[in-house]
């Protein structure tokens, strides 16, 4: 069995601690604990590596947010994952920051990254892990604010709490959505 696993965010350095980056960083973590390597292919960041069994596929789209569709569809076809096999990590404004929600679908919720891939797909039947980084900015700042960096106070607990999400994946693929679900859903 196989699964993709889609780190959102926006390439180039101006973007690599943003908030909007959290899928990337979640992605890395894995990556790093099973000592994969990403390179550059087509329209994304790639890795690989084998765990329990399983293929693990994970990809950090290189089309921007906005067109993050074109990637995982592109990389489900080449690599024959179904939708029920795939994973996308995402940040959530809606969630407090650090809190998880894993769902099997769902709205795109302003989210423009899901939007995308909904419109791809022509559906919204896959799951994803939100992470949620709050919503402390004013009036008319939400772009800068998914955009900005961690606070200070953010990043003392931002590792424990990827590694927290990375867990969150894994069990997602081993364990199953709804136990995954159950166990990170709080």
């Amino acid at each position: 069995m196989s699964f993709l696993i889609v780190g959102l965010g926006n390439i180039g350095p101006e973007y690599e601690d943003t908030r909007h980056n959290i899928g990337f960083k979640v992605l890395d973590e894995l990556a790093a604990k099973h000592n994969a390597v990403f390179s550059l292919q087509r329209l994304a960041f790639f890795a690989e590596y084998r765990a329990k069994g399983k293929n693990v596929y994970l990809i950090k789209p290189t089309t921007y947010m906005n067109l993050s569709g074109k990637a995982v569809r592109y990389w489900m076809n080449e690599l024959k994952i179904t939708q029920q096999n795939i994973l996308v990590v995402l940040d959530d404004l809606a969630l407090p920051f650090g809190t998880l929600r894993m769902r099997g679908k769902g709205s795109p919720g302003g989210h423009n990254g899901l939007k995308d891939i909904d419109a791809t797909f022509g559906n919204s039947d896959y799951a994803r892990l939100r992470f949620g980084i709050g919503s402390e900015f004013s009036k008319g700042k939400q772009v800068d604010y998914v955009l900005g960096k961690w606070s200070v106070e953010e990043m003392k607990t931002l590792p424990e709490r990827i590694t927290y999400s990375a867990e969150a994946v894994q069990a997602f693929m081993f364990e199953g959505l709804g136990n995954a679900m159950t166990k990170y859903n709080k």
